[in-house]
């Protein structure tokens, strides 16, 4: 591949320009995907650090012209998702999140919040002299006091605790913070040396290629001096022949 996106196919010496060079990357890179979606393997052939001629005038174009042309072709069927277990949308629905998606979809307005619970009705008129009634109405009212008295009861620890306990959450907070942004840092370091390691791995193996790229033009140079040397060699075999053959016929 990387002989190819040099621009050098075999017995060919010239290199092609950058821009050429690009779209034989490209057209390789699509066939290289095809193959790994027909093996099920992941071949990763990118060299972003010593690769070049993607930002060549009109590689952009011939890219989008290919992704364009490969969308005419592609046909797709009525269901080509038919291959996959149907969607369940409802796998995270609860049976409140399911009454209000209902309500929602009957157009029904939401529910008011009731306040009933915090009032003290006497007994309807018609039970005023029903002591069940007035029982009723007795508990209720206990449990207003009571309701009222732990309400109070949090407040006044509110106003004696709430500075203290509103410090030592913001010191907690603070404490978060902290080892947030030292995970953070150390996950960019960890980033930066990952980049580091792959340009210098990248630039190793660029040097390695560029010296094997050069190696291999070099032997289809000289075998191509090897061979036009034959050649002439051949015509010089020849031209005797010929030559040691006229003699014969002179004498």
């Amino acid at each position: 591949l990387r002989l190819l996106y040099s621009g050098r196919v075999f017995g060919i010496s010239p290199v092609l320009e950058d821009s050429t060079k690009a779209l034989c990357l490209i057209q390789l890179t699509v066939f290289m995907a095809s193959l790994n979606m027909a093996t099920n393997d992941v071949i990763v052939d990118a060299l972003p650090y010593i690769d070049t001629g993607y930002d060549e005038p009109g590689v952009r174009e011939a890219a989008i012209a290919m992704v364009e042309d490969e969308k005419k072709r592609y046909r797709p069927t009525k269901n080509y998702l038919e291959h996959l277990p149907p969607l369940n949308v409802s796998a995270f629905e609860t049976d409140i999140m399911r009454t209000e998606f209902e309500r929602l979809s009957s157009r029904q307005p939401m529910d008011t919040l009731s306040m009933k619970r915090y009032e003290l009705p006497p007994p309807p008129p018609g039970k005023m002299t029903d002591v069940a009634a007035w029982s009723e109405c007795v508990d209720n009212s206990f449990a207003q006091l009571e309701h009222q008295a732990t309400r109070l009861l949090n407040l006044e620890l509110l106003n004696e605790n709430g500075a203290e306990a509103w410090k030592c959450h913001n010191e907690e907070l603070q404490r978060m913070l902290s080892r947030t942004q030292g995970q953070l840092t150390e996950l960019k370091k960890a980033i930066q040396e990952v980049n580091w390691s792959r340009k210098s791995q990248q630039c190793k193996a660029g040097e390695e290629l560029r010296h094997l790229e050069s190696t291999w033009v070099s032997l289809v140079s000289r075998n191509y001096d090897i061979e036009q040397a034959c050649v002439n060699l051949q015509q010089q075999i020849d031209r005797y022949n010929d030559i040691a053959a006229e003699r014969p016929q002179q004498a």
